[in-house]
């Protein structure tokens, strides 16, 4: 009889933790809600919260300065700036995840530029983007671009900054680790060195893609991707990407914000960095205001 407990306790104990690691979401968040990293969460619940912090879904709006860096392998830089805004929908009745706006302010052969993107919450639907080109003063809908394609000339890929949904991948748990810090470009300065970390490995779903896997930390503090490394298919490390989150407080909640973004090509040395500046959220920005016509007025 000893025995026999011995063996019933021992089955529910290993019931208890496997049903520990199932989702504890049996449908998508619910956005405009603050979603944290708990003990005892399956690695797609992680990366579902990871993947909703990243496009800020948690807000109703958001509004930052963005200054990018372009630095070559000798050290020399190029430098860009931007004003972005979006507004969070996450409604059911047409489908619309959010809107999104960007208008380049600087250097001069980029200024005026604006782009208008309409995101879907239905997985496999494309955003509708429009672009705004000043020196013609005609607004285009564009094609989306490829998921592979350089993010505005950067070490980015649009699917990177933009397009990449929880859906996309799949998601093995490595495990759990302070996460070692990695020395920024921008300023010299460590970032993040003994910070707890899941360890996650990524495979996308779509093959061949331009990466095999890519391995990234996700911060238990954040909710936030603070790093990755990126394998091509031959399984050779090609690419580094640091993400800083910080946790803002905005009316009594505390909304995980990136806050710096740092690509590092390893083939060439090159490597980008974009810093949000200016952060805000929840302004009570209108609906109305990322609409065709509006961008067509725009004046930066």
């Amino acid at each position: 009889m000893k025995v026999k407990r011995i063996l019933l306790m021992f089955a529910v104990s290993i019931f208890s933790l496997l049903l520990s690691r199932e989702s504890i979401f049996a449908k998508e968040l619910e956005y405009h809600k603050v979603y944290k990293l708990q003990p005892g969460m399956s690695v797609e619940d992680i990366m579902q919260i990871q993947n909703f912090i990243q496009y800020t879904k948690f807000a109703n709006d958001y509004q930052s300065t963005g200054y990018v860096y372009l630095i070559e392998a000798n050290g020399s830089k190029r430098q860009r700036t931007f004003l972005r805004k979006r507004i969070i929908l996450g409604r059911p009745t047409d489908n619309i995840a959010y809107k999104d706006f960007t208008s380049y302010t600087g250097p001069t052969s980029v200024k005026g530029l604006s782009i208008l993107s309409w995101s879907y919450t239905k997985y496999g639907q494309d955003p509708d983007q429009w672009l705004w080109i000043p020196s013609l003063k005609k607004i285009r809908k564009v094609s989306v671009a490829q998921g592979d394609d350089s993010f505005m000339g950067s070490d980015f890929t649009t699917e990177e900054i933009t397009t990449r949904k929880f859906e996309d991948e799949t998601y093995k748990l490595i495990e759990e680790e302070k996460f070692g810090g990695y020395t920024a470009a921008f300023d010299g300065k460590t970032y993040k060195q003994g910070a707890d970390c899941y360890v996650v490995e990524a495979r996308p779903k779509r093959s061949p893609w331009y990466y095999s896997k890519r391995i990234a930390w996700i911060e238990k503090a954040t909710g936030g991707d603070i790093f990755q490394e990126v394998y091509d298919q031959e399984g050779r490390k090609f690419k580094t990407l640091l993400k800083i989150y910080e946790n803002m407080e905005v009316n009594g909640r505390k909304y995980p914000t990136q806050t710096v973004l740092e690509c590092k090509d390893l083939r060439t040395n090159h490597e980008t960095v974009i810093e949000m500046k200016d952060i805000k959220f929840d302004q009570g920005l209108e609906e109305r205001d990322f609409s065709e016509k509006v961008i067509e007025r725009s004046k930066w």
